[in-house]
């Protein structure tokens, strides 16, 4: 129990004042994602869903919010020196976007095999591409050399207080778009989407349920979870592209703390939530962004009794950014 205690009063990197404050900042940059719904999708699952559509946010993806609180939380003289980032591809254009709104550089470090699609979203908004190879050490290690280089900030992707406070901002507009949702369905990878959306969430309703959706092939989170420390693999092996990376020191207690369970899906799973994206709602959703409605037509997660009263479930779409071209190829095969 005394343990129990110590966790609920662990102070996180970020809290509901810190993602209202967010709220104030970004207001007048973002956009207000509608909520989209479907009786047919309601029908297939069984419950009543709500996507909250951040595939139409600036730069394609939820990530601008956090990019966006970060940058414009800088004072002057930080903000003069730019900022600095790896990234695969969401938060890299996201961050780039919000640097040129502010009128600052954006150092941009992006491992090789990036999608196209994202490292041209990059370029089109004036980032600095900086390329590394694909491994998390490589990527640390040129961030790294530009940050001595530049004297820029590291805006991390995920594990910074500024961007979990920026990524809350969902859940302040999403309850009350739809304030009936008692459970929410959130992608997972380095935790800062999710972090903060069920920081916001809980604060708002205590009672509400926030549940992971995870690719069997990068389950780290699932697993961390389980053995109540973060653990890392020795590689990932997902279409989803966008959830490849670890959980964070400042992510993690959270999701150990506030995230209620971690539903994992196979990649198949992923792609027949996404044509039903583009068939049914008519939305382009990338891979990443339609883990959630794999999650909640999944066998596991319809068979969990732990999970049954789930009635009015929202469902972030978290990015639109497709590689057109192999998506093409792929419709060819």
């Amino acid at each position: 129990m005394e343990a129990e205690n110590e966790i609920r009063r662990e102070k996180y990197v970020a809290d509901i004042s810190s993602i209202r404050e967010a709220e104030v900042r970004i207001k007048s940059f973002i956009h207000k994602t509608p909520v989209l719904s479907s009786e047919s999708l309601n029908a297939a699952s069984g419950r009543q869903l709500f996507f909250k559509c951040e595939c139409f946010q600036k730069g394609g993806a939820f990530k601008f919010r956090g990019a966006c609180n970060a940058v414009f939380s800088l004072d002057n003289d930080e903000a003069a020196k730019g900022v600095v980032t790896h990234s695969s591809g969401n938060h890299a254009a996201a961050l780039s976007l919000a640097a040129k709104l502010r009128g600052i550089p954006a150092y941009i470090v992006i491992p090789n095999g990036a999608p196209k699609c994202k490292v041209e979203s990059v370029m089109r908004y004036g980032g600095q591409v900086i390329w590394s190879e694909a491994t998390m050490q490589s990527r640390e290690s040129v961030a790294s050399k530009v940050l001595q280089e530049t004297c820029a900030v590291l805006v991390h992707p995920y594990n910074d207080g500024r961007i979990i406070s920026g990524q809350g901002t969902i859940s302040l507009e999403f309850l009350e778009q739809a304030p009936q949702i008692d459970t929410l369905i959130v992608p997972i990878s380095g935790g800062g989407l999710i972090s903060g959306v069920a920081l916001a969430a809980k604060s708002i309703n205590p009672a509400i349920r926030v549940l992971a959706a995870e690719p069997m092939g990068a389950d780290d989170a699932a697993r961390s979870k389980a053995a109540g420390r973060i653990i890392t693999l020795p590689e990932t092996n997902t279409v989803a592209d966008g959830l490849r990376a670890f959980l964070g020191d400042f992510t993690w207690p959270i999701v150990r703390d506030l995230v209620d369970d971690i539903i994992t899906v196979e990649d198949n799973e992923i792609i027949e939530a996404m044509k039903l994206c583009y068939e049914i709602l008519k939305v382009v959703v990338e891979p990443s962004g339609a883990i959630g409605l794999a999650a909640v037509l999944s066998d596991s997660f319809k068979n969990n009794p732990a999970l049954k009263n789930c009635s009015n479930i929202g469902i972030i779409l978290s990015g639109g950014n497709v590689d057109l071209g192999k998506l093409w190829d792929s419709y060819r095969k």
